[in-house]
């Protein structure tokens, strides 16, 4: 009656092994580190970064415990730990100066962080600790205001070149077509070619409204957005922001960082391990934007650039391996036309190209300037903390229609990888500054942690003890079973590799009076079946038959507010709800699974019993 068959010994046993081996690493806390990344686009960590660092390392004779090279994603991070905090400052200073020679224009970004300090074999499992939020690991806190104006002035630049191009496509001749601040004027020499033009940019541009305006014999049509297109463009501007700060921060190894939006033009950006302000704000600059312009190959053009001169209308860059180019003035492409971009292969040649997909505006400018511009050079910039870099400069071999448009050329597999990731990850849809910036520091996240640590075990401690003084041995039991729980819910958030916050504390705590709550229900329910007059096997048997659809019931109520918490919830709320709802599903399995089979070890085996240790049972007094 009371026996578990084999298996179910066997699942709590792998429950518990599996727990203990995964809640290990959260006891090994951290070991100071320094962290390499590329600090430009066209700078690739790899192996040999890996060991340059070790040798530097080595000749200064400083002992690391660890160093390794991984990747994130398609980018490489050097992280070396050393085993106290004097050790890895000297470290850094040695590895920046070895790495970057000229500290204005730094290739690296070396970084102090916190990586684990578990042993390799825990890693070799793939158990590895949870994350710690900004309140507990300690890190730094960006409030980024996004410049709206700016990204509308990006717009109506873009804008202008379709109105170009659309009077170009109908032979209307237009005597200049200007951006005004937040406004378009386009002159015409007479009024019939005016109002041609404006019924034809009316029809092709919905988004725009046009008003037409005489003065001093001067016919013209001023274009602005509806209120509907500016609210629109200040929302994609918005998100290609977090979704570009999400790519930067990822490639450079932030464990679990939060960007998320707060009101109509704001983005908070939280960095959890990282003290030091100014690395940074150097992470936030490495944000790009993303520019195509033509590249000026003609023969004054080059005998300009021979003599050093550079002129009007054009500027100087560099490509990917230094050499000059000069460049048009004009944008012909922004990064907020790119939608994608993924290395693949020539189909006929078989070499490795790039493919980029443009929105419906994109592809229409791009069709009309490789139409007109067929044997001629286009490059591709990425603007860096101000300084501009040519990623590729291709010829353009004919008319590119559909917005699909292949790279192709002298580059390698690896090369093409890293030009799609650029492109995808380096646009900025408009300018950010910092208006507020905190540090938590990790003396003050590891205060936080001990004081949840502490709360967190004397809430236990105090529960055992009255569990055990009321119940006896079933209170043992069910103490037992609240440690499995803990356990069991800080294996599935290392497992998962959650990030633990003060509310995830509380919300361990709160798991706690749960999981209790439900072996009350069991305890009382075996009692109830002893006062009437069952054997002390069919009360056990009976008592955790019967409990089991209370404590479903109770649970599933808790589970759907856990649930809605998660889903509408932000920040802080959801991190008590993911929390919140593993441990009532650890908390069930432990009460009724796990602190059954230790009663059917301890009770099932014995076929005469007469009692069981489960504290006072009071009896109704007979009249």
């Amino acid at each position: 009656m009371n026996r578990y068959p084999l298996w179910k010994y066997i699942t709590v046993l792998a429950a518990l092994v599996i727990g203990l081996l995964y809640t290990l690493p959260n006891f090994f806390g951290e070991s100071p580190a320094v962290q390499i990344a590329g600090a430009k686009t066209a700078v690739k960590v790899d192996n040999q970064t890996l060991e340059k660092v070790e040798s530097v390392l080595k000749s200064n004779n400083i002992d690391a415990t660890g160093a390794y090279f991984e990747m994130n994603g398609p980018v490489g991070t050097v992280r070396v730990r050393f085993a106290t905090p004097d050790i890895q400052l000297k470290a850094k200073d040695l590895i920046e100066k070895a790495l970057n020679p000229d500290p204005s224009d730094p290739g690296y970004t070396v970084a102090l962080n916190l990586l684990p300090a578990s042993p390799n074999w825990l890693s070799a499992l793939g158990a590895n600790p949870m994350y710690l939020g900004l309140d507990l690991r300690g890190g730094v806190h960006f409030l980024l205001q996004v410049d709206m104006q700016g990204a509308l002035t990006g717009r109506y630049d873009s804008l202008a070149n379709d109105v170009r191009t659309t009077l170009r496509e109908n032979k209307l001749s237009a005597s200049s077509v200007d951006r005004s601040d937040q406004s378009i004027v386009v002159r015409f020499d007479n009024q019939e070619t005016r109002n041609n033009a404006a019924s034809e940019l009316r029809r092709r541009m919905p988004d725009m409204v046009f008003t037409p305006s005489d003065s001093g014999g001067t016919f013209s049509l001023q274009g602005k957005l509806t209120d509907a297109a500016i609210t629109q463009v200040q929302g994609n501007a918005l998100k290609q922001n977090i979704t570009t700060l999400h790519n930067r921060i990822n490639e450079l190894g932030v464990a679990e960082p939060i960007i998320q939006q707060q009101g109509a033009d704001r983005i908070v950006v939280q960095l959890p391990g990282v003290q030091d302000v100014a690395k940074a704000k150097e992470i936030l600059g490495r944000t790009a934007t993303l520019e195509i312009r033509m590249v000026d190959d003609s023969p004054t053009a080059m005998a300009a650039l021979s003599s050093g001169t550079v002129p009007f209308g054009l500027e100087r860059y560099t490509d990917a391996d230094g050499r000059p180019l000069l460049l048009r003035r004009q944008v012909i492409l922004t990064g907020e036309n790119l939608q994608d971009a993924q290395p693949g292969r020539d189909q006929q040649s078989q070499q490795p190209s790039v493919n980029l997909t443009l929105d419906a505006k994109g592809a229409r400018i791009f069709r009309d300037v490789t139409r007109d511009n067929i044997g001629k050079r286009m490059a591709i910039l990425l603007f860096e903390n101000g300084k501009g870099q040519v990623v590729t400069a291709p010829v353009i071999r004919g008319e590119i229609p559909g917005g699909q448009v292949q790279i192709s050329g002298s580059m390698t597999a690896q090369e093409a990888a890293d030009i799609s990731l650029l492109l995808r990850a380096g646009s900025l849809a408009a300018p950010m500054n910092i208006i507020e910036e905190r540090t938590i520091g990790p003396s003050l996240g590891a205060e936080n942690i001990n004081k949840g640590f502490d709360s967190t075990l004397y809430g236990f401690l105090a529960i055992a003890v009255f569990i055990i003084v009321y119940y006896r041995l079933f209170g043992v039991f069910s103490t037992l079973g609240l440690a499995f729980n803990v356990l069991l819910l800080l294996a599935v958030l290392s497992m998962l590799q959650a990030t633990l916050t003060l509310p995830g504390i509380a919300a361990i705590a709160l798991t706690l009076g749960m999981a209790i709550d439900a072996n009350v229900l069991i305890n009382e329910r075996i009692r109830e079946e002893l006062r009437a007059g069952h054997s002390p096997q069919q009360a056990i048997h009976l008592g955790f038959d019967r409990a089991w659809g209370t404590i479903l019931d109770s649970n599933l109520t808790t589970l759907i507010v856990g649930l809605s918490l998660l889903a509408f919830g932000t920040g802080p709320i959801r991190g008590f709800a993911v929390v919140h709802c593993i441990g009532i599903l650890t908390s069930m399995f432990s009460s009724v699974v796990g602190v059954r089979a230790l009663v059917n070890l301890w009770y099932g085996s014995r076929r005469k019993l007469q009692s069981i240790s489960i504290g006072q049972i009071w009896k109704p007094k007979q009249d």
